[in-house]
Formats: structure tokens, C-alpha cells, sequence
């Protein structure tokens, strides 16, 4: 199950004003939630108000002829969303090769937003399709605005996979096998910057909270750390496939444990294309490099370098307060040593359809 929780600046501006309004003993004959309004409260009020529409033009300021708001504050969309992971080793030995992907697991849900804060249900809806009755869990946290973006995010997996080939040169072979012994957890943070903050916006094509006017795109740069934290049981495999692992892990009972803390740079670039009133293209890529400290079953504890690439591309529409977009995803990281090489990898597909309005 996916619970996403989106926040940004306008937000915590937003949160003072309503502090605002219940510490206030004004009263007024007529109500009302405009800014303008709020300020005649008192001093306080008055206050709340001038810090959220400073924070407004510090971190929410474009190029009016580049970008611009959607003119509302809340929308409801249905999302469908499907993911699955990857495993690929590479053993020295034998130049032994492994593949493993999970099942997709596809959800679907309702979702509300006011401003940039989300709040929803997703089911899972692959059981409905011979898929698994239970799924990967996923949460996020998210800080948008147009200075920099920022991500909380922690993700689970313990749902069957499968080893779609093992084997190496011509004797590869594709078993399928159902693989019930994997145990992976991943924790991380990023924060990073925009350069052409002014004139791009990277809402407007992943998030769907502002509109590109013209085509345009930006240099970012910032920091992520994250944490993996996987455990891979190969004890259960038949014995022809448990005699292609390296024989260090036979001390071990075969179960492969890995646990690394990774410090990186996040570099990147974004881009949206507007091919016209309607429609925007998005791409992002963003290469992290760093260092890892961790271990890797019961060996030291060591420093080594990490390497990770996050790549997304998008397809939004846009028509007066109707909105849908398709998102694409991929995600991949890179574990070496002597003895094997891990790549392991997280696809995503989002589709959504929604509608913009205000209620005050």
C-alpha cells in the first residue's frame, strides 16, 4: 500500500494562518478565509499573513511568462499505479548470472489534495488479476516548491519474486522459479536544488500543481542519504541452483545479508516540453554519486563507493480545470566487490485523472 504525503512551503505559511484563526478572538459577522480578511483579525493575524505571503514570494516565485499557478487550491484525482523490483547478480566464478523480478504489484485509489498536501486511499487491486493478496508497502513525504524539492520516502518488500535466469554463458537458463526468501527494506532522504527555479517548474510535470507555459528546463544539484537493508534466503533453492553461488555462502546458510548507510551528490537535469496549450512532456535524470558504509553478511564493516541513477519522464494534459498524466519511473543501484556484482532496481508506472476547484 502506497500512502504518499505531499507538503510545501504554502503549507506551513498555511498551518500558522489557522493557528491564527483559533488563537484570534476577533469575530466577525461575516466569515471569511480570504488573506485580506484574516488580517483585520488583530496583529497577530496580520502577522501570519505577511509571513505566509513572504514565504510565497521567496520560494514560489516564476516567471509569470514561463509558469503559472492553476488558479485553484484543491483537486481530486483516481490514480492507478504498478511497480515491480529487480535483482541482478553477477558472480566472478564461473561468470555465474542471476535475474530476479518481483511481481507487479498495481494499486488504485482516491485522492484529495488541497494546495500541495495529499491525502488518499490506495487498494491493492492485483489479487483481482492472480496476483499476490498481500503488497509492498511504500511511503513518502514530500516538500515542493520552486527553490527545491524535498523527499522522505521508505519503501519494503517481502513478496514473492521470481528468478527469471540463472546460469552462465550458453548454459542460461530460465527456471522461473518462485523465490519466497527475499526481505529488503530501503530508508532514504533528498534535497536538492534548482538552478532555473524562475522559468522551470517541476510540478508541472510530476505533480501536476503548476502549468508550463513555455518549453524550458533547469540544472539541479543537492544531497541524498538512504539506507538498504536486504536479506536474500537461498537456502530454500534446489541444490543445482544453490551449487552457482559463490561458496562463501554456504558458511552462512546461503542467506545473503546486506546493510549499507550511502552518503551522495544528487545531479541532475529536467527538462518539460510544451507542445502546446494541452500538453507537456518532462524528463528528469539524476546521477548520485558517493561513498557507503556497511556490511555485507558477517564481513567488516567497510567504506566503498555508491552509485545510484533515478530517471522519470512524463506525459501530463491539461484542459481548464481537467487534468490526467502518464509517469515512468526508474530507479537503479550498483553493489560490487571481487566476488559479485549487484544491480538492483525499482520500475514504476502512475496514471491519473483528476479535476481542479475551490471551495472559498
Amino acid at each position: 500500500m502506497n500512502k504518499p504525503v505531499l507538503l510545501s512551503s504554502r503549507l506551513l505559511a498555511a498551518i500558522l494562518v489557522g493557528v491564527c484563526i483559533c488563537l484570534s478572538a476577533q469575530r466577525t459577522s461575516a466569515f471569511s478565509l480570504a488573506l485580506d480578511s484574516v488580517a483585520e483579525w488583530g496583529k497577530f493575524p496580520r502577522f501570519c499573513v505577511n509571513v505566509y505571503r513572504w514565504g510565497d514570494r521567496f520560494f514560489n516565485t516564476y516567471d509569470s511568462a514561463y509558469v503559472k499557478g492553476t488558479g485553484t487550491k484543491f483537486n481530486v484525482k483516481f490514480k492507478l499505479e504498478s511497480w515491480f523490483d529487480n535483482y541482478n547478480f553477477r558472480f566472478a566464478e564461473d561468470n555465474v548470472r542471476m535475474t530476479m523480478v518481483s511481481d507487479p504489484n498495481t494499486t488504485a485509489g482516491v485522492w484529495l489534495t488541497y494546495l500541495a498536501v495529499s491525502a488518499g486511499y490506495d487498494f491493492n487491486i492485483s489479487r483481482f488479476f492472480g496476483g499476490a493478496k498481500t503488497s509492498r508497502r511504500r511511503w513518502n513525504f514530500r516538500l515542493n516548491c520552486a527553490l527545491l524539492t524535498a523527499e522522505l520516502y521508505w519503501i519494503t518488500n517481502d513478496v514473492d519474486t521470481r528468478i527469471v535466469s540463472m546460469g552462465s554463458g550458453s548454459s542460461i537458463l530460465h527456471p522461473n522459479y518462485r523465490f519466497t526468501g527475499l526481505d529488503t527494506k530501503v530508508f532514504g532522504l533528498d534535497t536538492y536544488y534548482f538552478f532555473n527555479n524562475k522559468r522551470y517548474s517541476r510540478a508541472a510535470a510530476f505533480n501536476y500543481s503548476k502549468l508550463q507555459q513555455r518549453s524550458q528546463g533547469s540544472w539541479f544539484l543537492g544531497f541524498s542519504y538512504w539506507v538498504q537493508d536486504y536479506t536474500f534466503d537461498f537456502g530454500q533453492l534446489p541444490d543445482d541452483m544453490r551449487s552457482q553461488l559463490p561458496e562463501s555462502w554456504a558458511a552462512n546458510g546461503y542467506r545473503y545479508v546486506l546493510r549499507n548507510n550511502n552518503y551522495a551528490l544528487r545531479g541532475g537535469y529536467g527538462y518539460n516540453w510544451v507542445l502546446n496549450k494541452h500538453w507537456t512532456i518532462g524528463v528528469s535524470e539524476s546521477p548520485l554519486l558517493g561513498i557507503k558504509h556497511g556490511r555485507e553478511n558477517d564481513n567488516p564493516s567497510k567504506v566503498s563507493l555508491s552509485l545510484y541513477n533515478r530517471a522519470q519522464a512524463s506525459a501530463v494534459w491539461n484542459n481548464r480545470r481537467w487534468f490526467a498524466g502518464l509517469i515512468i519511473s526508474a530507479e537503479n543501484g550498483l553493489f560490487y566487490n571481487k566476488e559479485h556484482t549487484l544491480i538492483s532496481g525499482v520500475f514504476t508506472v502512475e496514471a491519473s485523472v483528476g479535476f481542479r476547484f475551490n471551495i472559498w
